[in-house]
């Protein structure tokens, strides 16, 4: 049975340690489509060492810097075959602002396992703590298996975020690259879906598909710019569930709606029709 909630629920993933230095954060700026502007203040506060600022979404890509294989996803209780998986959701909390440089250890464990029928979802919580055991960030990551479900399990809660009836606040285009899962394959993620055109047609797409992290990197920075001032150390989290796939090249239109509980924001892909891309997406700041 590839999956089995009564194992997986609970189970402690173990503990890493890593680090990283201002080059690492560069490069995942620059893999988000950072510095387009070189001559910008803005930008080089993402690329340059000199006043070098962290966007919390770095956080997803810290402690995987260093790992060259393809993940693989073999946890206990859960047993997928790679080609199965996407990305459901992502939330990082950010307890404080991430400094360019550092050393700290990671744990995770499975904290959730639904069945959704066709498809199942598990959900993983890491939380990081410097050396001191001062805390650092919290991730909760959803992993969207498809044809894995119908094995029992609680179907789950509904997590959406209800956009506002009224207009968007700001309407925002951003452009990707064509080489861009190329690059952010760098920061850590060799799945080969994002890279190698036979393996993403088996799984089911027409070419390699842009990675769903890299995507939410795209429009936390996108959405900080706009609303922030390019301040990340005023984000405190950001959350979204990744709704459909992107294709490196093409641009992205991101509406945010500014409320209480913080900026609400969809995405979608403006040349195949507003195609949803991220959805029930959340920032909320420190202020």
């Amino acid at each position: 049975m590839p999956i089995d909630p009564s194992v997986a629920i609970g189970a402690d993933l173990g503990e890493v340690s890593f680090a990283w230095t201002a080059s690492d954060v560069q490069l995942y700026h620059l893999a988000l489509g950072a510095g387009s502007d070189p001559l910008s203040p803005r930008e080089l506060r993402y690329t340059y060492e000199d006043g070098l600022q962290v966007l919390p979404t770095f956080a997803t890509v810290a402690a995987n810097l260093r790992v060259f294989e393809p993940p693989a996803v073999s946890f206990p209780g859960v047993e997928v075959d790679l080609g199965k998986v996407l990305h459901g959701k992502q939330e990082v909390i950010a307890h404080r602002p991430i400094p360019a440089s550092g050393k700290a250890v990671a744990r995770t464990r499975i904290v959730d396992v639904f069945d959704k029928g066709k498809a199942a979802v598990i959900v993983n919580e890491t939380v990081a703590i410097e050396s001191d055991g001062t805390p650092l960030w919290t991730l909760r990551s959803s992993i969207f298996a498809r044809g894995e479900g119908g094995f029992g399990g609680e179907r789950g809660p509904s997590d959406r975020v209800e956009l506002p009836s009224r207009e968007p606040d700001a309407v925002i285009d951003t452009p990707t690259s064509p080489q861009q899962a190329l690059l952010y394959r760098l920061c850590g993620d060799r799945n080969p879906l994002h890279a190698d055109p036979a393996f993403a047609a088996a799984a089911g797409f027409d070419k390699p598909i842009l990675h769903g992290l890299c995507t939410y990197g795209v429009i936390a920075k996108t959405v900080t710019d706009e609303f922030l001032d390019g301040d990340t150390s005023r984000v405190a989290s950001f959350s979204a569930k990744f709704a459909g796939v992107v294709f490196p090249g093409e641009p992205l239109r991101t509406r945010v709606w500014r409320e209480p509980a913080g900026l609400m924001i969809m995405t979608t892909a403006p040349d195949r029709g507003d195609a949803p891309v991220l959805s029930d997406t959340l920032l909320t700041t420190t202020d």
